[in-house]
């Protein structure tokens, strides 16, 4: 199978970086060919929109492209989520999240599972293919917001989710105040994300090119997901190499 990760190695430092701050950025980790079939599988599926059917393919992307799904139970993939999340874990959903020229972008939210269980883990990877830079396409994030498991983070601007849900808030282990942060990306970035984090998209430059990315989700079984998009057709015969993946529980 084709190499999807540059050598790169998961340690004790990178799960306190992101079990501290909720994510953690892994820069220019994908290999030249990916970020060539990514953006290829990527445009056939924006290709394909818009389309409101009960299957769309930009959530159920990996059934519409098949190298997209065959990242799914790539053994590099499998190895980097087993070493976050341990076992056992299922396949939760791929989705893309292209962002084109003018996009207005995505207001602040997080998402649900386990509120009441912190041994249930839920874990997205995003490829950022084509990367981003601050305030265009880019990714805003509030480190340590992961850690009061609040599913219901909602607020359509930087000042209303301070002066709402971000204000007195401190970091539940270091004791500093929550912040927002921008960050940026290069091409081929890979960023994990626990589902609680609270997190934004700023708008897309009208005259920047379409941001190719993807986010595939695992989650340690154990509840129902609502965020899971997957077809019964899909789960029972669309990979062989990954039907123990698909199950619910």
């Amino acid at each position: 199978m084709n190499e999807l990760f540059k050598p790169y190695e998961w340690n004790l430092a990178n799960q306190k970086v992101l079990d501290m701050h909720g994510h953690i950025i892994l820069p220019g980790i994908l290999v030249k060919s990916a970020i060539e079939k990514l953006t290829k599988s990527l445009e056939v599926i924006q290709g394909m929109l818009p389309d409101e059917s009960e299957r769309p393919p930009n959530h159920f992307a990996a059934e519409f492209d098949s190298y997209l799904a065959s990242l799914i139970a790539h053994p590099e993939m499998l190895e980097l989520v087993s070493a976050v999340l341990g076992e056992p874990f299922r396949f939760d959903h791929c989705v893309s999240l292209n962002r084109l020229p003018g996009n207005g972008g995505v207001q602040w939210h997080s998402h649900e599972y386990g509120e009441k269980d912190c041994k249930l883990g839920f874990l997205r990877i995003f490829f950022y293919v084509n990367g981003f830079e601050i305030g265009d396409g880019g990714l805003k994030i509030v480190s340590g917001s992961h850690l009061f498991r609040d599913p219901k983070i909602v607020a359509e601007s930087d000042a209303e989710l301070e002066d709402g849900w971000l204000a007195g808030k401190r970091h539940p282990e270091t004791g500093a105040c929550l912040l927002i942060e921008e960050v940026s990306a290069p091409a081929g970035t890979v960023v994990l994300m626990w589902t609680h984090a609270a997190h934004a998209v700023t708008p897309r430059q009208k005259v920047s090119e379409t941001r190719w990315t993807v986010v595939y989700a695992y989650r340690n079984p154990g509840l129902p997901s609502k965020a899971r998009w997957i077809s019964k057709e899909f789960e029972t015969s669309g990979i062989p190499e990954a039907r123990y993946l698909m199950p619910l529980y």
